[in-house]
């Protein structure tokens, strides 16, 4: 256990001595910056299957040229 009740508010850079005010401002730029990252994992995924579409549609392309695969 640690001996500082309060390690976790100053791995964030806010002493114990701090209102409370600082601390919900904190609270609200960290929930800010988590909503950022969701909608770029969202952004990114939805890239992912879009580039996953096109490859499988050029994979079919290029299977029905060559005829190696009647149907992929």
């Amino acid at each position: 256990m640690k001996s500082n009740p309060y390690w976790f508010l100053e791995k964030w850079g806010i002493t114990d001595s701090v209102p409370m005010d600082d601390v919900y401002d904190r609270l609200t730029q960290l929930e800010d910056r988590v909503r950022v990252l969701e909608e770029e994992n969202i952004g990114l995924t939805n890239a992912l299957y879009e580039m996953e579409n096109s490859l499988d549609a050029r994979i079919d392309i290029l299977a029905e040229h060559c005829r190696i695969i009647p149907d992929v």
